[in-house]
């Protein structure tokens, strides 16, 4: 299971790796999505064993945040956990940046309740119901008299316009929901209110909540493959461009069948068969 501070609103680390007595030239500056920042640690983490001297930085806050800062050029790679609007892509153009998708490892946004729930299943219209402030009661859908308390991402994550897509359907999510800015924080709230319900990055599982299945499928590293499990998507890391130097050799480690691997390690949808020696969590 990922330590307290992988799981934080704004998780930052810094290699500051020393070759001799002067530091190397090569950086990389990667911002952006909470869901895909324990990928990004981890194969970081392997990258700079393989390539000490260069210097990294690593950075959460959002899919948002991250598109944003590349806009801005004050990021190198922008990790998201959605596709990069319309919108965003003209306002990049318009700056002279050209947004590159690479697509790093796939996901399955879950449903997760408290443990002593004892809903196991809901429907996505259910979902859709329940976020709208619709469903009200667990005994509408064969749990316990008890009041939901409807939790969200924030409205800056790539969680939550996946969440709008595949459940809400442009719907308004009740303005009762607690909006919570990272996967790590609804895990924790979900953890200790009986009443609540939450989404979550497959990555971000652990036994402190309980998964539901959604329209009677168990989201899994295989149902999310095959897209059996219905809220399923990619994870992307975006860069301005035809990437060089360590920034090109970092997407490419990531792509590769051992950054793949971590990729399974950390729990999520690796995009290429790896030999697994199974999740931490």
């Amino acid at each position: 299971m990922f330590g307290i501070l992988r799981k934080s609103t704004i998780f930052t680390i810094a290699f500051l790796l020393v070759g001799g007595v002067s530091f190397a030239a090569d950086s990389i500056v990667i911002k952006g999505s909470t869901t895909v920042l324990p990928v990004a640690q981890a194969t970081l983490e392997a990258f700079m064993k393989a390539n000490p001297g260069v210097q990294m930085s690593l950075s959460g806050g959002g899919s948002g945040e991250g598109i944003k800062a590349l806009i801005d050029n004050t990021t190198d790679i922008a990790t998201s956990s959605r596709e990069i609007k319309d919108k965003e892509i003209k306002l990049a153009q318009s700056k002279g940046i050209n947004p590159l998708a690479h697509v790093v490892a796939y996901d399955a946004i879950i449903p997760v309740v408290h443990p002593k729930n004892k809903v196991q299943n809901l429907t996505v219209d259910q979902l859709s119901q329940i976020y709208q402030g619709k469903i009200k009661n667990w005994k509408e859908v064969g749990g316990d008299d008890l009041k939901i308390v409807v939790i969200s991402r924030d409205s800056s994550s790539g969680t939550f316009e996946s969440w709008d897509h595949f459940v809400m359907k442009k719907a308004k999510v009740t303005p009762r929901a607690q909006m919570l800015a990272s996967n790590g924080a609804l895990v924790t709230a979900v953890s200790k209110n009986r009443y609540a319900i939450a989404y979550l990055g497959i990555g971000y599982l652990n036994k402190s909540v309980k998964p539901l299945q959604v329209n009677g499928i168990t989201a899994s590293l295989q149902t999310a493959m095959s897209r059996e499990y219905p809220m399923s998507r990619e994870l992307y890391m975006y860069v301005n461009g035809k990437p060089g130097g360590a920034v090109a050799k970092y997407i490419a480690f990531v792509k590769s069948p051992a950054g793949q691997k971590i990729v399974a390690k950390e729990g999520f949808v690796p995009f290429v068969e790896v030999k697994r020696t199974g999740k931490k969590k």
